[in-house]
């Protein structure tokens, strides 16, 4: 290398530093660009370029101090919601349970902590994915770089097994097939050649390119680095991953606003009220702070968020029991409002398993029944064995392969190339045993497949002792080698062949290609019986065409009914992949993922202007030969048109749109760590059914929330109306505030609770998913908070009214009142359990364990409450006579009766949505 100044530095600086299609470009103007030759740089230059260029790896990022996100978790209403009423607790004495709601608090806050924490490992699971060490030539000579020390420029080589170490257009590619599913998602290797492709290339066709982090399957290469450390494919999706922020989840938000309002609303009624108390009714202020305390312990839901995230932690659990591993606590509830599910296609809707699915001979076509690599089905739709033109191409086909079916525990796999390992089982299905078929017709030489010459050539021994050529490729590269075609018909010669008819050939290429179909061409030729070498001379022309066999990765037979179960569940279903747009559509067809899925591949997405891609993404099902921006731009497209996003991938080109979508799920077999860590759910067994059951579960937790907020809230509204009007009416308290703090924690500990544990209404999945601004607080459920409420203050002044009408003292009624209340709540949380229903049915009657157990436990205590003389001490309770025991039991089944006909007539009125809508 020539000594270059200041000048020239600077200006090569800025030309590799930015974007070059170095893909569209000639191996010598590559080279020429980067000022470097195929010998490499020397090693002056390479210390020179790193210095400029930096290291060749992922700048880490800032991160914050642990002490400034821990306290983060605290920012919130709710929080300083609870916060507060542990000072209110605190004031009237009751230091225990002010801990209580500080442990919750603390807790909260810590699982909060941790699981951001884990968050951030998304960024350090694609740093690892740089390789340590890779071959360079510097100077002419090979050298053992560190991976970090590579530079643009550096000429690097490669062979199996190896991870790219840099971004690298290659100079020279033999039999080279590279993993780029990382990138791409496409399950089988993509071909690579030094030949330069079109410049608006998308990154899965650009094969003149082998991208850091992927893995080269087959061959060797060399190449020249064009990009390293965040320049590189990674990089950049590593640097789209730090821009995203983090989104909220529905549920927070609706909390956050519940919060807000909810402690809006009780800090101006306690003030209120405490100054009517004074000025009106001249309390003292002490006793005036006093009732106003009584009022806060009565409104502040202090259990409400503990009961919440035991709801969620009931739900990640059975999540699990169906293959859904939640990451992050609040990712249940919305999965539940999901109205959106953006899938990749291979693996997840598909089994990833390549099958035969059409064979083609000159004689006609057939379809092959069966799936994946289980040798189970047959050529045709009877049971005929079949025609000797097939017989011939399935048998090239077996014996033109390197690959070999396994057996273990009843589940067939494949060693080696997956459509070669698909032509193995149709060989089986033929009726030809492998081994023997090899066997019988022993390989002497082969070609083996290149990207530059597109076909696989073998030399095989004939059992008669002749030598038999058979070739399988691409099938217009294969036909061009051809002059005659197989067949079987009179118009053949004795030898069974006729003139080629390539017209006729194209047509059944692409209409297995419009099917979705993968296509492979084969033919063969009667070689000398003294060839032991194979040379591309003796195949380049005179082959007989045998014919073409059609491959598809199928879809799962549970995705098309769980596809069936989101589009009753009012879900639109995406498909988001790498692959063909062809292949993408076909499957799409075939899991009625839209009545008539459109279709549109990354190119066309870029020619939509943001402004107008919401209305597109809303009309397309089907997005294929897509990049990282591409998702990203969907997901993002779908939220602003108020979609809840959920988004499947594997990939690292997954990672962004994963953390961008309201919930991330990733594919626990297949996937990357980095996808693993950019999602809030990782699927263990990459199945699109186990999205759907998971969406099943978040909707019962959701359910499961609004019924403990319906039953919990009403109870401290109808204690704060009681304590509200006496204030106003200048009456005595019907409960004293330590009374109504054992309501609040008796039923809170036991009640409220087992709601929780709630399973699922009938046919959950039959109701539309909420919209994503939909309050947490519905119409009907703030109708039904008020109406409850009034209900029990109704229940509350008459049973005290009663008891004082009936000279028992001021201690008997209020015990009365007490007792009251919480049969009224017993018989609220059987109506409550179903929220879309009426609860007179088996099941509602009968309940679940949980909820027998919990009105054990509630019984046992307001026995001991009502009739244990230390209680009587702590509560200022006294004991309650048989009769007046009945009448308050007979308020109860009144109260759900009531309950009942108020649902029974929202449902009429169609302010409460039937079940089975």
């Amino acid at each position: 290398m020539n000594v270059r100044t200041a000048v020239s530095d600077e200006r090569q600086a800025a030309e590799i530093a930015q974007p070059v299609a170095w893909h569209a470009l000639p191996a010598d103007a590559v080279l020429a660009r980067l000022e470097t030759s195929d010998e490499g740089l020397d090693l002056d230059e390479a210390k020179r370029r790193l210095e400029r260029y930096g290291p060749n790896q992922l700048p880490a990022p800032r991160p914050r101090h642990p002490v400034l996100r821990f306290l983060a978790q605290f920012n919130n209403t709710l929080i300083y919601f609870l916060l507060s009423a542990a000072v209110v607790a605190a004031i009237i004495g009751h230091v225990v349970d002010a801990g209580v709601i500080v442990g919750v608090v603390l807790v909260n806050a810590i699982v909060g902590f941790i699981q951001e924490g884990r968050a951030e490992e998304a960024l350090n699971a694609i740093r690892d994915m740089i390789a340590p060490h890779a071959r360079v030539l510097r100077g002419g000579r090979q050298h053992d770089a560190d991976a970090r020390a590579i530079v643009p420029g550096d000429v690097v080589l490669m062979e199996a097994g190896d991870k790219a170490p840099a971004d690298i257009r290659l100079l020279r590619a033999r039999n080279l097939k590279v993993d780029e599913a990382i990138l791409t998602g496409e399950s089988v290797p993509a071909e690579k050649e030094e030949r330069p492709t079109g410049t608006d290339a998308a990154l899965g066709d650009r094969h003149s390119m082998v991208f850091s982090g992927t893995l080269l399957a087959t061959g060797q290469a060399t190449g020249i680095v064009v990009a390293t450390g965040s320049g590189t494919e990674i990089g950049r999706i590593s640097t789209m991953i730090g821009g995203i922020r983090t989104l909220e989840t529905p549920l927070l938000v609706q909390i956050n606003r519940f919060g807000r309002i909810f402690t809006l609303v009780a800090m101006t009624t306690a003030a209120a009220l405490m100054a009517f108390a004074m000025l009106v009714h001249a309390y003292p202020w002490a006793d005036a702070l006093m009732i106003v305390v009584a009022l806060a312990v009565g409104v502040v839901p202090e259990g409400l968020p503990a009961v919440i995230t035991i709801t969620l932690a009931i739900g990640v659990r059975r999540m699990a029991r169906r293959n859904a591993v939640v990451r992050r606590l609040p990712a249940v509830e919305t999965l539940g409002a999901v109205s959106v599910i953006c899938s990749d296609k291979t693996g997840t809707l598909t089994k990833n398993e390549m099958t035969a699915r059409r064979i083609a001979t000159s004689d006609g076509e057939s379809l092959v029944s069966g799936s994946g690599y289980a040798p189970e089905g047959a050529i045709g739709e009877d049971d005929t064995p079949p025609n000797r033109s097939e017989t011939e191409l399935v048998r090239s086909a077996l014996l033109c392969n390197d690959a070999q079916l396994v057996e273990a525990d009843g589940r067939w796999s494949v060693l080696g190339d997956p459509m070669e390992g698909a032509l193995v089982t149709l060989a089986m299905k033929a009726g030809l045993h492998p081994e023997t078929e090899r066997s019988s017709w022993a390989r002497m030489d082969e070609i083996p497949f290149d990207a530059q010459h597109r076909f696989m050539a073998t030399l095989n021994r004939d059992p008669a002792g002749g030598g038999r050529i058979f070739v399988k490729g691409a099938p217009e590269r294969v036909l061009a080698m051809c002059a005659r075609q197989a067949a079987s018909n009179a118009g053949a010669t004795e030898g069974g062949e006729t003139e080629l008819d390539a017209a006729y050939w194209r047509r059944r290429i692409a209409a297995a290609a419009a099917n979705g179909e993968r296509v492979l061409g084969f033919a063969a030729a009667v070689a000398p019986a003294a060839l032991e070498r194979l040379a591309f001379e003796d195949v380049e022309t005179g082959l007989v065409f045998l014919g073409i066999v059609g491959f598809i990765d199928p879809p799962r037979e549970e995705a098309m009914a769980a596809v069936a179960d989101c589009r009753s569940a009012g879900i639109a279903v995406k498909m988001i992949t790498g692959d063909h747009v062809d292949t993408a559509a076909a499957i799409a067809r075939q899991l009625a993922i839209a009545h008539d899925p459109r279709a549109m591949t990354g190119a066309e997405i870029d020619a939509v202007p943001d402004a107008e891609l919401g209305a597109v993404v809303e009309a397309v099902s089907v997005f294929a030969r897509t990049s990282p921006e591409h998702k990203l731009r969907i997901v993002r497209a779908l939220q602003n048109n108020g979609h809840v996003v959920a988004m499947t991938g594997d990939g690292v080109n997954d990672a962004p749109s994963l953390k961008q979508a309201d919930v991330g799920i990733a594919m626990g077999r297949k996937g990357t760590e980095a996808a693993k860590e950019a999602a809030e759910m990782v699927l263990v067994d990459d199945n699109f059914a186990s999205i759907v059951a998971a969406v099943h579960e978040g909707r019962t937790v959701f359910d499961n929330i609004r019924k403990v907020i319906s039953w919990t809230v009403p109870t401290n509204g109808g204690e704060t109306i009681c304590v509200v009007l006496a204030i106003l009416l200048g009456l005595a308290l019907p409960m004293s505030p330590v009374q109504i703090l054992w309501i609040n924690m008796i039923l809170t500990v036991t009640l409220g609770l087992v709601l929780a544990f709630e399973p699922a209404e009938p046919n959950v999945m039959r109701r539309p998913p909420r919209g994503r601004n939909a309050p947490l607080v519905t119409g009907f459920l703030a109708w039904r908070i008020l109406f409850v409420s009034i209900l029990f203050t109704i229940g509350v002044f008459g049973i005290f009214e009663y008891a004082m009408r009936s000279g028992q003292g001021e201690r008997v009624a209020r015990t009365m009142v007490v007792n009251t209340l919480v049969v009224m709540e017993i018989f609220y949380l059987f109506n409550v359990r179903y929220l879309h229903m009426t609860s007179f049915n088996l099941k509602g009657v009968l309940g679940t364990p949980a909820v027998l157990g919990a009105i054990g436990v509630v019984v046992a205590a307001q026995l001991a409450f009502t009739y244990a003389p230390f209680m009587h001490a702590l509560f200022e309770s006294a004991p309650v006579a048989i009769g007046d025991g009945a009448v308050i039991i007979a308020i109860g089944v009144v109260t759900m009766l009531v309950l009942e006909a108020e649902k029974a007539l929202m449902r009429r009125m169609g302010a409460l949505r039937p079940a089975d809508t």
